[in-house]
């Protein structure tokens, strides 16, 4: 007997709790708010140079722009333009050609490089134990994309590799 007064009380509560809401006619009506008087408003012809005047619900302020560095930002300004003096290099990229341990091969890929693409040149490194045969200085991908689609014609195993870059 308990039990079924228990699952009616459940179910009545659950099936309130479920029911849709009555809407107040407070909720019903529109809300809306008038913000026109803390709108900028531009006074006079629009050709000059005129502070522009903004308004509050009893009170107008007018804004005056200041258009200077202060002293604070120059000597920051001119701090980073010593550290971007400073520097020599960048990260940047360069085409491999060759890479490996025989010095033959990495000559012979040099000189079929000047032969085939003669308006690139060609470097040989050596990072003990390997020969490169590198091409090009670029700063960005989108750079090197041209000569990597023009190299690989002639050598198929060229890449694009990560490399710093001298600043001139």
């Amino acid at each position: 007997m308990i039990f079924r007064v228990a699952i009616v009380v459940l179910t009545g509560a659950i099936l309130n709790g479920c029911a849709a809401q009555m809407a107040t006619s407070s909720s019903t009506t529109a809300h809306s708010e008038n913000l026109s008087a803390y709108r900028p408003r531009m006074s006079g012809d629009s050709s000059k140079k005129e502070a522009p005047v903004m308004a509050s619900a009893d009170k107008v302020y007018v804004a005056n722009p200041v258009l200077h560095v202060n002293k604070k930002v120059d000597t920051v300004l001119d701090s980073i333009d010593r550290i971007n003096q400073s520097k020599k290099f960048v990260d940047g990229y360069t085409l491999q050609v060759y890479s490996g341990t025989n010095r033959e091969e990495a000559m012979d890929t040099k000189r079929r490089m000047s032969s085939n693409v003669p308006e690139l040149s060609a470097t040989l490194q050596y990072n003990q134990p390997k020969f490169r045969v590198t091409v090009g200085s670029y700063f960005s991908r989108l750079e090197a994309q041209k000569d990597l689609t023009h190299i690989k014609q002639f050598f198929p195993n060229t890449i694009l590799v990560p490399e710093r870059v001298p600043i001139k």
